[in-house]
């Protein structure tokens, strides 16, 4: 069964900081690119950031770009997406997902892997 979970969401000040994961079993993780989307209430799911499956390429939405950090580590199966001056209008539930390709994509439909969510809230 294909898998992925993520964990490292909570409530934060404005300013804060935090890390979220996405554990991927083998079959999810290998040759896979890996990608944060994210969806506020009443909002459509948006992206958050792309990683490719050696991490050579990597991309961000205007909106988190120089405040998020995307990265993984293959030999443990993970993505992370660390998280540092949030503002309250990146409060949502952040999910991650795979494609088993590597090229870049933000479209969320591209999209075959998709992991439960989990919640960010920053606090103004």
């Amino acid at each position: 069964q294909v898998q992925l979970v993520e964990s490292g969401g909570g409530l934060v000040q404005t300013g804060g900081s935090l890390r979220l994961s996405c554990a991927g079993s083998g079959r999810t993780f290998i040759g896979n690119a890996m990608a944060w989307f994210r969806q506020a209430p009443g909002k459509e799911r948006e992206f958050v950031a792309f990683i490719s499956w050696g991490g050579s390429i990597v991309h961000y939405s205007d909106s988190v770009k120089g405040r998020f950090t995307i990265s993984r580590d293959n030999a443990k199966n993970t993505a992370y997406l660390q998280m540092s001056s949030l503002k309250p209008e990146d409060t949502a539930v952040y999910s991650c997902a795979a494609r088993p390709t590597s090229s870049l994509s933000d479209i969320k439909y591209n999209y075959d892997f998709w992991g439960q969510g989990t919640q960010v809230t920053v606090s103004s």
